[in-house]
């Protein structure tokens, strides 16, 4: 059955959401998982260049790499859809985020909790630019190395930030997140109202 809108059904309304993180987290996975559209990557193949520079972590078969951005866009319901715009992960490209943030409603930094040392410049990141974000950590191989209070006691992050484990690779996981996310960023804007 195809979907019709009614003449006085409004279009959805666009969100636009980063995706950011290290190296070799999971962003282009996460962006590919839940997006309704073929989604759009700058995938360069890594080159020597790259070796000693950018460590995609242990028995990794990571063979390409960002160098832009990643696009893709999921509707969350006839009244949102989400704009997903996923960050370069590597430091160089790390002028790009102002970018890619301008205009958001917040971010999920994703995060390999074997490789905790990645994800803090784009916690700091998010905290200096004051964007609500939420610190999804990736399950890689279906395990987390580190469980989710280990995990924001290490990062510092605020108890009102939420951490939360998610499987980059599963649809519905990447959802919940970005539920997660939704929820953190409408608590935000309400506490931003009621403090004026």
């Amino acid at each position: 059955m195809d979907f019709v809108r009614s003449p006085e059904q409004a279009p959805p309304i666009p969100v636009k959401i980063v995706v950011a993180g290290g190296f070799g987290v999971g962003k282009t996975t996460t962006v590919g998982a839940i997006s309704e559209i073929s989604p759009l990557t700058t995938e360069a193949v890594m080159t020597s260049a790259g070796v000693g520079v950018d460590d995609p972590g242990q028995a990794t078969g990571k063979t390409t790499t960002t160098v832009a951005m990643d696009f893709g866009c999921v509707t969350i319901d006839r009244s949102l859809k989400l704009y997903l715009f996923g960050t370069p992960g590597q430091s160089r490209f790390g002028f790009m985020w102002d970018d890619l943030s301008h205009g958001a409603l917040g971010a999920l930094v994703v995060v390999d909790s074997s490789r905790l040392d990645d994800c803090y410049p784009a916690v700091d990141y998010f905290e200096r630019a004051r964007l609500p974000f939420v610190v999804a950590v990736n399950a890689f191989d279906g395990k987390l190395a580190h469980d989710l209070d280990e995990v924001r006691w290490a990062l510092a992050i605020d108890e009102r930030i939420p951490v939360v484990a998610f499987d980059a690779r599963n649809r519905i996981s990447v959802r919940d997140a970005l539920l997660v996310l939704l929820d953190r960023a409408l608590d935000d804007a309400v506490r931003g109202q009621t403090a004026q």
